[in-house]
């Protein structure tokens, strides 16, 4: 069992008072939804469309609620029955000469069991909620490879880095900066090798043919100074009717990926709105402004982890007894750390939003200039807002906490004016 300090009151009140805030953010976005149609939506959206939005609102925020619920409370009761100091001393028996082993172990338990806890919610909101609202195409087969793809891939890829990590905090002076020197540029590694290595591991990407709408991409590329190498054409009903496009790759050569679904449901002249918009964030610097602020950010964590982490630190031996565990190692501080840090995390996810909706603004401008005109962006966000039943007027406070995008409405006005 758990004895209470001062650290164990300010982890549980912090993670109470989280948990609160999204609590009544989710109330306040369920009232939020108007009764009406928009004006800005009367083009796109019925009453019948509405009310079903409505619906699929309700059941996300019932579903999200008690999936929190659940997560709380499985932590603190893991927390608190001494869960942590008996999976380290478990795993310490299984490997008692290795430290790097008994700390792989340890997380790759803790991993798997997050995996299983929240295995039944991944089903239920793909095979319950998104197929009773029409969207989910995933078949039971699909679900269960991707699954163990996931697996799998944590295992090839997070297994490494982790060993690495912790060699590093067992041997090296000053680890928390050689760890994050070597998370850094993994990262930006995996940036790079993903597009290419592990996303068609999921979905199929085919070239575009060279039709019309190739040609005017091409065309929107050599406009906008966007260094253009291909064009694919991902199969995203594979899994969903949501439509979306992105962009990938690092330095002079990108690639453009456009869902199938959004080919289907978008006239040319929207798609090249929407491709507009994802160039606008390269033109902005916007790309290279948010990889700059995650290493910073990242650097700040490593550091505070090396805190976490330290031996003969006070802040560490603090942290540690809030969760009973006696001896002080590298990868039991991680999970303690990122326990202790959610609460900050949250915190900073608030500002970058905010940052990021700003960008979004910038993005939605350049798309309107370089394209002479609002209409086609704003017709294929709207058109998506629709089709994906998303809140046409969300509230304030769950705008404030999660949405990396501002507000469709908000958006349309910003582009007309």
């Amino acid at each position: 069992m758990t004895d209470w300090n001062f650290m164990t009151l300010i982890i549980v009140i912090a993670l109470f008072a989280l948990w609160k805030l999204e609590f009544i953010a989710t109330l306040l976005n369920l009232r939020a939804f108007p009764d009406t149609v928009p004006d800005e939506l009367a083009d796109v959206m019925d009453a019948g469309k509405l009310d079903r939005a409505r619906d699929y609102l309700r059941v996300n925020a019932r579903f999200e609620i008690i999936q929190s619920i659940t997560s709380l409370a499985i932590l603190l009761v893991f927390w608190f029955l001494g869960g942590f100091p008996w999976l380290d001393s478990l795993a310490r028996s299984i490997f008692p000469d290795s430290q790097v082993l008994a700390g792989l172990t340890f997380l790759a338990a803790l991993f798997l069991g997050q995996s299983i806890l929240t295995l039944p919610f991944e089903i239920h909101e793909t095979f319950v909620i998104e197929n009773k609202f029409g969207f989910n195409r995933v078949t039971p087969a699909t679900f269960v490879i991707d699954r163990l793809k996931g697996l799998l891939l944590a295992a090839l890829i997070g297994l490494p880095l982790a060993a690495a990590v912790l060699w590093i905090f067992h041997h090296i002076p000053h680890a928390w900066l050689w760890a994050w020197a070597i998370v850094t540029a993994f990262q930006l590694l995996l940036t790079w090798l993903a597009p290419t290595y592990i996303m068609p591991l999921f979905n199929k990407f085919t070239p575009m043919p060279d039709d019309e709408l190739k040609q005017e991409i091409e065309k929107l590329g050599d406009q906008c100074g966007f260094p253009l190498s291909e064009v694919f054409v991902m199969d995203g009903s594979k899994r969903s009717t949501k439509a979306n496009a992105f962009f990938t790759g690092i330095g002079k050569q990108k690639k453009i990926a456009l869902f199938d679904t959004l080919i289907e449901k978008s006239s040319t002249p929207e798609l090249l709105g929407v491709l507009a918009h994802e160039i606008g964030h390269f033109r902005c610097g916007h790309i290279k402004q948010r990889i700059a602020v995650g290493i910073a950010q990242m650097f700040v964590i490593f550091y505070l982890l090396g805190l976490a982490t330290d031996p003969d630190g006070a802040f560490a031996r603090v942290l540690f007894d809030a969760f009973a565990v006696p001896e002080i190692s590298p990868h039991v501080g991680l999970v303690l750390f990122t326990i202790l840090l959610e609460p900050v995390s949250k915190a900073l996810s608030v500002a970058a939003n905010a940052w990021s909706r700003h960008h979004e603004f910038e993005a939605d401008a350049y798309a309107v200039q370089s394209t002479g005109d609002h209409a086609p962006l704003a017709n294929a966000l709207k058109r998506m807002t629709a089709d994906h039943l998303s809140h046409p007027t969300p509230g304030k406070l769950r705008v404030w906490l999660d949405y990396s995008h501002p507000p469709l409405i908000e958006r349309l006005r910003a582009m007309r004016g």
